[in-house]
């Protein structure tokens, strides 16, 4: 019998492809997790070696052989590989569809996993500015200057940094003055002292966490609470410094994209380091570029987003993931894993310390650090003695509000602006209005495709959904009683900024949300303006409640913090709770005190009054004691089915067969620990045009839930009612939207 070469294709199918060897290739060279070329139906795909074996069950005449081995040595390293089949495991997702999330676009597309080759522009040793040749020729002449700059060579892609024309070099290099060499391109090593700049003395508390990590040995796991202004990253900064002088290379998570350049800039500032920085924004080849060179040892350090998590690393010593309660680490799309926690695992695989940071840490990782599982670190006081900043609830019912904003505030907001001050207002809503109100019938601008509201964008005049995008012009009159009298209702981040330009006219007034940041650089060039310290007034969304330094900020006013008072999901007020301190930690970070202005209709409600005057620490005790009377996470563990389809009947009827299957289950599994809740139709029923609903699966183990769904999600598979439907699995869910 020939060798049977058992592969994970990139398909949601949950099992493994045989396929005999391919042609010319050895034993010895088939090893776990090298990629394979294969036919797959009547397309190619590449594949990832899983195992070799010396049987199979399918018929020898429906065999088909590999069509090229791609790989001399597996590209990923034993321990991502290792992650990658205990993620499939835990996730329930497709091995194949794992693998692919682990591996590049170019790797998954069948390219070799090898840098490319680059071209550079040398000067010859032997080539003058002062050649004859160049007497008439000035622009040729500054450019071998230049290039005699640098005799290694410069980067064909780095010419225009330079200020260097390839015309230019073209006609140099025809006068034999410069050559072009393509090699490898070598990111260049440190020399001397990993250090760029002075570290910052630590106080106590810092002193102490950092000992803390250091102290430790192989894998452990720190959750690192510290006040926002507490110096967190300077003990990121520390450790990592540690572990370059250890000859081991770092990682750190960062929960959005927007957090990367002002991070990476920190870094570069610090140290003498290789330091890459890896998001969604970047090509493949760039992606590429970088993952190969972590993996070959050539770069020290790796910060990233959620994938990052990913990359590998060919010396690893320490994992970090900032911010980690936030939400953005968790997947909502193919493989739903959380970021957070897969860097544990990973770092229990490599054998190596994990911080986990926040001011306002997870429900989940505090309990963990209760049980014993994280060891707790504490950073109580703000660095530099700056103090933590006075809240305020500021009740609103009854008082006349101009586009959200309340008198008492805007008062408050000129005072801090006439001291030089910088004043910070947070309100997480896109938009100029969330909707369209016809003020005769009450009509509201719905979606189309979605149970949800349009949203107003005056900027852009359209009515945009912010579930499905769909976007449209806003009707010259109502389409219900054909009257003309359309207003906005309500108010968003862009009709707060049109207000205060109205009311503080002297003052700039920046406005920080997705949409005024997605041209290239725009974020940049508002954080430049910001960190200028000129008086003004900053409008935004949650992105600027995270990991931003504001010195000059001294007044933040949050201007609808009840919303979460009044979801369905069990986790909006731990969310609320979170992005309350966070954007408040932005106030009074530098020498001036800090004070948060909350506006609320419910300044008396238990939660806002313990948050403003405890704290989140308590607010997070408490929480914690509400959950486990509830029999809620982190005291029991859920999976979430998901379902959608064009018509209800097929989403109710899917959901009803596997409602009977895990039934079944778990009668016959003795698994009286799980309890299915359900099917009931989603919050939003209906989004881009098509019908949800979805099951819960709840238990007070894991073990139990685990072992049923190992089952039970293979059996969905083979459902008839399956195919009419899209589903998924969501195991430890953090949202049931």
């Amino acid at each position: 019998m020939p060798l049977i070469l058992r592969l994970a294709l990139p398909s949601p199918l949950r099992r493994l492809f045989d396929y005999l060897p391919p042609k010319g290739a050895v034993e010895e060279q088939l090893r776990p997790g090298v990629r394979l070329r294969v036919p797959f139906g009547r397309r190619e795909v590449v594949g990832v070696l899983i195992e070799v074996a010396q049987e199979t069950e399918v018929p020898p005449d429906k065999l088909r052989k590999a069509l090229q081995l791609l790989d001399e040595r597996p590209p990923l390293p034993s321990a991502l590989f290792e992650l990658c089949q205990w993620s499939a495991q835990y996730y329930q997702h497709s091995l194949g569809d794992t693998l692919s999330w682990a591996l590049p676009a170019l790797l998954r597309q069948g390219e070799p996993a090898e840098r490319r080759l680059q071209r550079f522009w040398i000067a010859q040793p032997d080539a003058r500015p002062e050649d004859p040749r160049l007497a008439r020729a000035p622009r040729q002449r500054e450019a071998l200057k230049t290039l005699r700059q640098h005799p290694h060579g410069v980067l064909h892609e780095l010419l225009g940094q330079l200020g260097l024309v390839k015309d230019s070099l073209d006609l140099l290099q025809a006068k034999g003055l410069v050559k072009v060499e393509t090699r490898y391109h070598q990111p260049t090593r440190h020399q001397g002292s990993w250090l760029a700049q002075a570290e910052l003395p630590l106080n106590g508390e810092q002193r102490l966490a950092y000992e803390a990590v250091r102290a430790g040995s192989g894998f452990h796991c720190y959750l690192l609470e510290g006040v926002t202004g507490s110096g967190k990253t300077e003990v990121y900064l520390q450790l990592i410094r540690a572990t370059l002088e250890a000859g081991r290379q770092a990682l750190l998570l960062i929960p959005e994209i927007n957090l990367g350049p002002q991070t990476l800039g920190r870094f570069e500032q610090r140290f003498n380091a290789r330091i890459a920085l890896l998001h969604s924004a970047l090509t493949d080849r760039e992606r590429m570029d970088i993952w190969l060179a972590a993996r070959d040892g050539e770069l020290d350090i790796v910060v990233g987003t959620r994938s990052a998590l990913f990359t590998p690393l060919k010396h690893p010593g320490l994992i970090i993931v900032d911010e980690e309660h936030d939400a953005s680490y968790k997947q909502q799309e193919g493989l739903r894993y959380h970021a957070r926690d897969l860097a544990v695992v990973r770092a229990r695989f490599e054998n190596l310390p994990v911080v986990l940071g926040s001011a306002t840490p997870s429900l989940e990782s505090l309990h963990n650090a209760d049980q014993g599982r994280y060891a707790h670190l504490r950073l109580s006081l703000r660095a530099g003695g700056a103090q933590p900043p006075r809240f305020e609830r500021l009740d609103v019912r009854s008082r006349p509000l101009d586009s959200g904003l309340s008198q008492p505030l805007l008062k408050a907001m000129g005072a801090t602006l006439e001291r030089g001050q910088q004043v910070l207002v947070f309100l997480n809503r896109r938009g100029f209005a969330p909707t369209l109100l016809c003020h005769d019938c009450g009509w509201l601008a719905q979606c189309p495709r979605c149970d949800a509201r349009m949203t107003y964008h005056r900027g852009s005049g359209e009515l945009r959904c912010h579930h499905c995008d769909h976007r449209q012009a806003p009707p010259r009159h109502c389409p219900s009683c054909g009257k003309l009298d359309l207003r906005p209702v309500g108010a968003g981040t862009e009709r707060a900024e049109e207000r205060l330009q109205l009311l503080f006219p002297d003052i700039p007034v920046l406005r920080i949300d997705r949409d005024t940041t997605a041209r290239k650089d725009a974020l940049g060039k508002l954080l430049r303006t910001i960190h200028s310290g000129v008086p003004c007034i900053l409008v935004g969304t949650q992105m600027l409640a995270k990991g931003h330094h504001f010195p000059k900020v001294t007044l933040v006013a949050v201007l609808d913090a009840d919303s979460g008072l009044f979801s369905a999901d069990f986790r909006a007020s731990e969310r609320m709770a979170q992005q309350i301190v966070q954007v408040a930690g932005r106030a009074g970070r530098a020498e001036e005190p800090g004070q948060v202005l909350i506006q609320t209709h419910l300044a008396d409600h238990p939660l806002m009054v313990q948050l403003a005057e405890e704290g989140y620490p308590a607010f997070a005790r408490q929480a914690l004691q509400e959950r486990r009377a509830a029999g809620l996470p982190p005291f029991a563990y859920l999976a979430l089915l998901r379902a959608d389809a064009h018509r209800q009947d097929q989403v109710e009827n899917f959901l009803e067969a596997a409602y009977h299957v895990a039934e079944g289950l778990a009668v016959n599994l003795a698994l009286p620990q799980v309890e299915l809740l359900g099917p009931v139709p989603a919050p939003m029923e209906r989004r881009a045009g098509r019908h949800r609903a979805q099951l819960l699966l709840q238990s007070s183990s894991r073990a139990p839930l685990h072992r049923l769904l190992g089952i039970w999600v293979v059996q969905l598979e083979s459902l008839p009612e399956a195919r009419q439907v899209r589903w998924s699995l969501d195991v430890d869910p953090i949202d049931l939207f």
